[in-house]
């Protein structure tokens, strides 16, 4: 872990010291987005060391053929890579003739990098000596604006130190990029288009076979001291894939020159190709009217909102503040709800790996955060998004050989189609399914709004409950349903039978279903009758789904008295994580994988992330058992790990040990736990994050359309506090040792029942419990 190396600091992500094994690690680390796009930490300057380049825009995609050496029925046709797009903060700059580029200074000299999650805002600067002897003085301020989703600003400042410079700035538009994931150094961008005018430039570049078209554009401006040069003379290149200005300016020592550049991308998601220019003239005149300074404060008072609403403070543990705060920052760069076409991919804008925009994580883990922290008309639209593509889960399905309208919705998408080409996760990991149908229960529960399932739900809960008849094997041996063939959430065993979570989401569903069925019958009989003529059901069908759900085989152990994750788990050398050495881990990049399935290590929470859904389903002394048994085999080698245990752990009073897998999800990416925080952040599992404190910590539970808390505090902190959008009115729960103080935003009064007594909480006044 890297714990020296991130300063801690209750606002803000801070880097200080210029070390080049670390560039790939803080590209990750201080990558900025605003739901709409989003960037790595890249030098706006060249840079000759390692470094991975990337800016992202949502929803933009390339389906790279599936590349295997066999084909089996039902594969997946491509892999939806996410694209590294057009670049356009890219500055080449020369100093006295010289290149900047730090990996060739002869010294480099207070570097240091902040992440203002208050504000928005990232922050470089540095003191370097060039090769040609000039000292300069460097300060960048960049962000993405939240108000003007389309639009960039980069201001970045050069101070000659110890003589004159000749300060020359390049600034450009690029589309030739490539991504760091490609197969054979392919490109994944054509070039349409590319123009100038008077400090302007634009290029114009669609994607190959999907043809999403972009506009990357950019304003330049040239400052001295503050003033603008307006008459400072200019010259332009271009090419079909890049437009480049070249600014030169003198300054004497101790003068600042400055480039103040606008930027960012306009795409076909939202304007015609042929007006992608237009749409980018027209961001670039609203930004030179309001200028840098003013889109900054514009920054600022957005984000204030956001924290004002979703902030989580915690009192007298620095580290601990700063983790929640950028779990929670990461999420709302990520997604905000505005666009309903899209969703929050695994790792947002930071990065590449694993492909497509939506997994199971989504509704698993961040629906709740979104539901809590922002209208929960955000939520809804996560909702929305599965039952736009349900038909296009349905295909799935057949391609698998279900029918009959079963749905098998997608491990990983970007359109509703399966764009995952693991074998043992795209055939087999299907409790990716009930993940689904448990959020459409879950946003009810907390909303109680109801009306999505007539409107929407209930189609998609018969498709997931048609699925899991289907895929049920009847066993005459022991006059049970099985689900043969699978890989539960622990993708550390691969085609196993009767994975316990995958079994008992699986009957869940079921009875669920025909539950909504019922009550969209007495309650929506329009509904009921649209809805059944679309899917042609009928009682007999319905018997036998409940055949299977009240039938279904949950492996057990009499001597060990769990649920076992599966049929085979204890033939394995149960040897707990504790006598691994420390050599081996992460086993993940130590191990051959066939030595990976024979061990007994879990990835994360399999059988406990059951019981994390369905609490009320099992005693707390079973809970106590489960995690005893399977907590010590846990790896937590996968990012949503943590946060059920943590939660977990506080709800069986193990403060210290909730406290330790709390830092370990709030800080997984900042203290580098798993040793790949260079290929991205973990942006789902953040969601986690917050759940860990208002769920474990803050005991939060929604039972009998009330909020339930059980507070209790890790001996570490002196208090924290958090809010919940809960119906409407926004209740504030701090916590602080042996009391807790409850405030209500709102118009009418507000049950609640703490540590099992009920409480009513009255718009704007401090209860103390």
């Amino acid at each position: 872990m890297n714990q020296d190396y991130i300063v801690p600091d209750n606002w803000s992500v801070i880097e200080e010291g210029f070390d080049a094994e670390r560039v790939r690690s803080s590209e990750s680390l201080f990558s900025i987005g605003n739901g709409a796009m989003g960037q790595r930490a890249n030098f706006e300057e060249q840079y000759s060391g390692h470094t991975f380049q990337g800016s992202y825009i949502a929803g933009v995609y390339y389906p790279d053929k599936t590349k295997v050496g066999w084909w089996k029925n039902g594969y997946p046709e491509y892999f939806a890579k996410v694209l590294n797009a057009p670049n356009w903060i890219g500055i080449d700059i020369e100093v006295n003739g010289e290149v900047l580029d730090l990996a060739k200074c002869s010294v480099v000299n207070n570097f240091r990098r902040e992440l203002n999650m208050q504000e928005g805002v990232y922050n470089r600067s540095f003191e370097a000596v060039l090769q040609n002897g000039t000292e300069i003085k460097v300060n960048v301020k960049r962000f993405l604006s939240l108000v003007a989703d389309e639009l960039g600003a980069i201001k970045y400042e050069i101070t000659p130190l110890n003589r004159a410079a000749q300060i020359t700035y390049k600034p450009y538009v690029d589309a030739g990029v490539k991504n760091m994931d490609a197969n054979w150094e392919e490109t994944f961008w054509e070039p349409v288009d590319a123009q100038y005018s008077v400090n302007e430039g634009f290029v114009v570049a669609r994607t190959f076979k999907t043809g999403f078209g972009a506009a990357a554009f950019m304003h330049n401006s040239i400052l001295l001291n503050g003033n603008d040069t307006q008459t400072l003379p200019v010259s332009a290149q271009a090419s079909d894939r890049k437009v480049q200005f070249s600014y030169t300016i003198e300054a004497n020592p101790n003068d600042t020159a400055a480039i103040v550049k606008f930027g960012g991308y306009t795409v076909t998601l939202n304007h015609a190709e042929a007006e992608l220019i237009n749409a980018a003239k027209a961001v670039i005149t609203s930004a030179k009217a309001k200028g840098f300074d003013a889109l900054l404060e514009e920054q600022k008072q957005a984000w204030a909102s956001i924290w004002e609403m979703a902030d989580i403070t915690i009192d007298g543990d620095v580290k601990a503040q700063q983790g929640i705060r950028f779990n929670i920052f990461q999420l709302n760069q990520t997604y905000l709800g505005k666009d309903p076409r899209l969703n929050i991919g695994p790792k947002g804008f930071t990065g590449e790996k694993y492909g497509g925009s939506t997994y199971w994580d989504t509704e698993a883990y961040c629906i709740p955060f979104y539901m809590a922290t922002k209208d929960q008309q955000v939520a809804r639209n996560l909702l929305t998004y599965r039952h736009v593509q349900l038909a296009r889960a349905i295909e799935n399905g057949e391609k698998l050989g279900f029918k009959n309208g079963a749905a098998l919705y997608p491990m990983v998408t970007m359109n509703g189609e399966e764009c995952h080409n693991e074998w043992e996760i795209t055939f087999e990991e299907i409790h990716r399914n009930g993940a689904i149908a448990f959020a459409i229960y879950n946003y009810y529960r907390f909303t109680n709004d109801y009306s999505y399932i007539p409107e929407k739900g209930l189609e998609v809960l018969i498709g997931i409950a048609r699925f899991w008849h289907q895929r049920a094997t009847y066993s005459s041996h022991k006059n049970k349903y099985m689900i043969l063939g699978v890989t539960g959430p622990n993708e550390y065993e691969n085609n196993i039978n009767n994975n316990f979570y995958t079994n008992y989401i699986a009957k869940w569903c079921i009875d669920y279903t025909v539950e909504q069925i019922a009550r969209v019958r007495d309650e929506f009989n329009a509904d009921h009758t649209r809805i059944m003529d679309l899917v042609k059901l009928d009682a007999e069908e319905i018997k036998a789904w409940q055949e299977v759900a009240d039938n279904m085989y949950f492996p057990y152990s009499e001597e060990f008295g769990v649920y076992l994750q599966q049929d085979g788990f204890l033939d394995k050398e149960l040897v707990p994580v504790s006598q691994l050495d420390k050599s081996q881990r992460p086993i993940n990049q130590k191990w051959s994988w066939d030595r990976i399935l024979r061990s007994p290590y879990i990835k994360q929470a399999d059988v406990l992330q059951g019981f994390y859904f369905f609490e009320d389903h099992f005693s707390k002394a079973q809970l106590e058992k489960h995690f005893d048994f399977y907590e010590p085999l846990t790896v937590h080698e996968s990012s949503l790990s943590p946060c059920v245990h943590s939660i977990q752990a506080a709800s069986l009073d193990r403060m210290e040990q909730a406290y330790t897998f709390y830092l370990r999800t709030s800080r997984l990416d900042l203290d580098d736990y798993n040793k790949e925080v260079e290929e991205g952040l973990h942006i789902t599992s953040m969601a986690g994050t917050w759940m860990s404190i208002v769920e474990g910590f803050g005991g939060m539970r929604v039972k009998n359309n009330m909020l339930y808390f059980e507070p209790k505090i890790p001996a570490q902190w002196k208090g924290f506090s958090f809010k919940i959008n809960f119906r409407g009115q926004v209740l504030k729960v701090s916590v602080q040792p042996g009391e807790t103080h409850f405030a209500l935003e709102g118009d009418h009064d507000m049950d609640v029942v703490v540590n099992g007594n009920a409480v009513t909480v009255k718009p704007n006044q401090l209860v103390a419990v």
